[in-house]
């Protein structure tokens, strides 16, 4: 999004009565929460199908940062 749309998205929130504030924040909220779930979902899929490819790393925790350090 570009600046100025978001000046003029900004500028128009304040031009809303407190109502329509509050709905909007609302619906930007539940937007906000549904795209994280998103992503969320996406990087799942990502880790699933690299866990099936065997392209992760597996071990306990200092195995694991034994392995970072020798890189």
């Amino acid at each position: 999004m570009s600046s100025t749309t978001l000046d003029r998205l900004i500028d128009d929130f304040k031009q809303l009565p407190l109502n329509d504030k509050e709905y909007a924040i609302e619906i930007i909220k539940k937007q906000l929460i549904e795209a994280k779930r998103e992503a969320i979902a996406k990087r799942a899929k990502e880790a699933m199908a690299n866990l099936k490819k065997r392209n992760v790393k597996r071990g306990t925790v200092k195995e694991l940062y034994k392995d970072l350090e020798s890189d």
